[in-house]
């Protein structure tokens, strides 16, 4: 199966994040590395070329692995010095653990529902679980045109996902896991929202 240009290198995935945030770009990884404290082990879903290990992450001393379908973006991460596996996450085999398990964008692939994949996120992860997802995109801009290329642009190679959450959508899924929210808030510029679980609830020996 195909994959869109975003995803054929490094640069073009820079560079389209850079065209839909801005200014913002860099506040969007550095918001996720601020939630790491030093001397964790990180293990990043559907984490693309690295970049906020690159140029967030590494400066800290962290144990990171990162997990993607795309086995030049998993070359790129060993070139950093860091752990990657090339790792199709609609499978469901368990998850590598770590202190903290992030996904940064990658929700919507696992719509009409994402319940499986946050779960499976829950059970590995030892502290905290971080989503970051885009609530405001192309892909459901009322424009058809536009709204299918929002679409075609975010194929990581395992076919075209039309659905998205807003912020509404989101809020909801998240109501689920109202025992486990740690925080929820927006990044700079609104596009996207964080949500931070725990990965055990109060009680749980």
């Amino acid at each position: 199966m195909a994959t869109s240009i975003t995803y054929r290198s490094a640069l073009i995935y820079e560079l389209s994040i850079f065209m839909l945030y801005g200014r913002h770009y860099s506040s969007r990884y550095r918001t996720i590395a601020e939630l790491i404290p030093p001397n964790s082990s990180v293990l990043d879903l559907c984490c693309g070329p690295a970049v906020l290990y690159e140029r967030h992450l590494r400066q800290k001393p962290i144990e990171y692995t990162g997990l993607d379908i795309n086995e030049k973006f998993i070359k790129r991460i060993a070139r950093l010095g860091a752990h990657g596996q090339i790792w199709d996450l609609r499978s469901d085999t368990p998850l590598p653990p770590a202190d903290y398990v992030i996904m940064q964008g990658g929700l919507l692939h696992f719509l009409p529902d994402a319940s499986p994949m946050v779960d499976r996120m829950l059970q590995a992860a030892r502290r905290q679980v971080i989503i970051s997802e885009a609530i405001r995109n192309f892909a459901s801009s009322n424009a058809p045109l536009l709204a299918s290329l929002g679409r075609w642009l975010t194929d990581p190679g395992t076919g075209r996902h039309p659905l998205r959450f807003t912020e509404r959508t989101l809020d909801d899924f998240f109501t689920a896991y109202a025992a486990r929210v740690d925080r929820s808030f927006l990044i700079s510029g609104g596009r996207e929202k964080i949500y931070v679980l725990n990965a055990k609830v109060t009680g749980d020996e």
